[in-house]
């Protein structure tokens, strides 16, 4: 008897149950085959192309050199952390309660971190630095108006172990930690000596706590307020006062003044020396009264430099008869050269009297500034008398 028969009519509802649900299933375990070749790592479709590094014949084996894979770094920049887990990326500049706690997130792995002076010299376990798997965390206890300066993150590029900063991606932020007793950042000193150079601007680094604090200038004597126009002299409130082209009259004993509601305080006091600092280091010039001279005669070596006005220059000589003690006996000068600068000229002349053998040989000359210095150096020749001619 038909199978179809045997059930009847409900009997073939069943079976095409079962052979709708046997398709489905069936359809179901296709796609989750397909799924997996796409998503299981390491099983990859077969390619008739042969694998890189390898020959397709029976030959020598070629093999292929890996390329050096270098290090890249991602976008850098710095968070602050504060309690309950809240960050907030910061700007140039942060402020900080004294007493609290400065926490500082640089992203990159690794990094490296600079803070002011003061604490890289001061190990009393208040600074800490840790570096996590995309992150470093900077972390400073206790804080005081000592502490205010500029913290800094260097990302760091490494290839295998070796590892060096990358400035260009530097992130900085200046952190004021006010003091409600200290308007200025403490100082050991009670004076400072600062050069006033003729070629390079001057910072007088009085430098605040408090970011609202008022500054002013002053000179002790005479006892006076100096002006700030912001041109010659300049206020920056992360750096100090800075004299863009000192000059003579910028010389003296000068101090500041920071205000901040009812308190009022005097800074470190700054005494400016005025130098006046070359442009470029000397170019000597030496010259002998004569190449070739006969025992007994006299002996003139000059050395010049020609430079700027009021610019000291220095001479040492080295010369043949030090070997036996001759005395070293110069004479110096300093003359005004024409022109449109206001220019000098130094000069040294080494004498030697009643010249002997020993006198023969090298002169040397060394001209030295505050840039620096040069030898210059001629050669000497020592001959004997001639005898006179027999009658």
């Amino acid at each position: 008897m038909p199978l179809v028969n045997l059930f009847g009519s409900k009997g073939r509802l069943v079976l095409s149950a079962l052979l709708f649900c046997a398709v489905i299933f069936e359809l179901a375990h296709c796609q989750k085959e397909a799924q997996e070749q796409r998503t299981t790592p390491g099983r990859k479709p077969k390619s008739s192309k042969p694998k890189l590094g390898k020959s397709t014949n029976k030959g020598p084996r070629a093999v292929t050199a890996k390329p050096k894979i270098k290090a890249t770094s991602a976008q850098t920049f710095l968070t602050q952390v504060f309690k309950k887990g809240k960050f907030k990326k910061v700007g140039e500049t942060i402020s900080v309660q004294t007493g609290d706690t400065l926490e500082l997130r640089c992203r990159g792995k690794p990094v490296q971190w600079s803070v002011p002076t003061y604490l890289e010299e001061d190990d009393d376990g208040r600074l800490r630095t840790v570096q996590h798997e995309r992150y470093g965390v900077l972390t400073l206890v206790n804080t005081t108006g000592a502490d205010t300066g500029e913290y800094s993150c260097y990302p760091m590029y490494c290839e295998d172990t070796d590892c060096r900063k990358e400035y260009d991606k530097a992130v900085k932020v200046f952190v004021f930690f006010p003091d409600p007793q200290e308007l200025f950042v403490p100082s050991s000193d009670y004076y400072e000596a600062i050069q006033l150079r003729t070629n390079w601007p001057t910072l007088l680094p009085c430098q605040v706590t408090s970011p609202e604090a008022k500054v002013t200038l002053h000179r002790e004597f005479p006892l006076v307020e100096v002006a700030v126009d912001g041109t010659e002299i300049s206020f920056n409130v992360k750096r100090g006062f800075t004299i863009h082209r000192p000059r003579p009259y910028h010389a003296g004993a000068l101090y500041c003044v920071a205000s901040l509601g009812n308190l009022r305080q005097s800074s470190t006091k700054y005494m400016l020396i005025y130098v006046n600092y070359p442009m470029a280091p000397p170019a000597p010039v030496i010259q002998a009264s004569s190449g070739s001279l006969t025992v007994g005669g006299d002996l003139r070596v000059s050395c010049s430099v020609v430079g700027e006005q009021d610019v000291l220059v220095e001479f040492n000589w080295e010369y043949p008869g030090q070997r036996i003690g001759r005395p070293l006996n110069t004479q110096e000068s300093i003359t005004p050269v024409g022109g449109g600068a206001a220019r000098q000229q130094s000069q040294s002349v080494l004498l030697v009297e009643e010249v002997r053998d020993v006198d023969q040989g090298t002169y040397t000359c060394t001209a030295h500034n505050l840039l620096g210095d040069k030898s210059v150096s001629t050669t000497v020749t020592v001959v004997p008398k001639a005898k006179p001619k027999k009658p």
